[in-house]
């Protein structure tokens, strides 16, 4: 059986004590001044995860969502001033906080124009974090869209993949879920053991990794090759 805890009230105690987690990402979240950052407790250490190698380099981040515009400042003082930090938003009222922290530019997730013309502006694209509309069909036609751009090696993560339960968001038990379009990434990364090609080779190529965590899923991008094995030893 799946012990629950109770939230104790303090944000802090209650990532330390459940996920083992003291960092700096937790100090900036939990100490905001700022705009709302609005993230559930178990993101914190999953971002640390992915996210650190990053730091202090002069990258390219994209984050498909602004919302009340905290978590664009929350990640220009985690990843620091080399990296070029753009988020989207299809809310005007998000303009308000371009240049604040980076840049923020209005469009919709699931524009291809907007989406190459974004990319274009910040000079390539080393990581991405989807926290826009969780609609299942934004989620894919984004991934879609943005993965070929996707630097290699990069990552690509998607948050808040609770929504691929819920009918509102397009989602359910179906093809609908996100869930199921990933598995089918899956068996295209090993379909050199199946026998059947790949449904997707054009993502097969270079879909090197898949993490799933609670309502998060991470993609690492790298060059894929195909696999080979040899024995070495002294015969017995």
């Amino acid at each position: 059986m799946i012990k629950k805890y109770k939230f104790s009230g303090n944000v802090r105690d209650d990532i330390v004590e459940k996920y083992g987690f003291d960092g700096d990402l937790l100090e900036l979240f939990v100490g905001n001044e700022g705009p709302i950052v609005h993230k559930w407790h178990h993101y914190i250490p999953i971002y640390e995860r992915y996210f650190a190698p990053f730091r202090a380099t002069d990258f390219k981040f994209l984050e498909i969502g602004v919302n009340k515009g905290g978590s664009l400042q929350m990640w220009r003082k985690y990843f620091g001033t080399k990296a070029t930090i753009c988020s989207i938003d299809i809310n005007p009222d998000c303009a308000q906080f371009d240049g604040q922290a980076g840049m923020v530019r209005i469009g919709s997730q699931d524009d291809p124009d907007f989406l190459r013309d974004v990319v274009a502006e910040m000079g390539g694209l080393d990581l991405v974090l989807d926290d826009g509309s969780h609609h299942m069909t934004h989620i894919t036609k984004t991934l879609d869209i943005l993965y070929p751009l996707l630097s290699t090696p990069g990552i690509y993560m998607v948050e808040d993949l609770h929504t691929a339960y819920w009918p509102k968001f397009g989602g359910g038990p179906g093809e609908e879920n996100f869930f199921n379009y990933l598995t089918k990434r899956m068996h295209d990364m090993h379909h050199w053991y199946s026998g059947q090609a790949a449904e997707r080779p054009d993502l097969a190529q270079s879909f090197s990794c898949l993490h799933v965590h609670d309502s998060i899923a991470v993609i690492e991008k790298a060059q894929v090759f195909s696999p080979v094995h040899s024995k070495i030893g002294t015969p017995a």
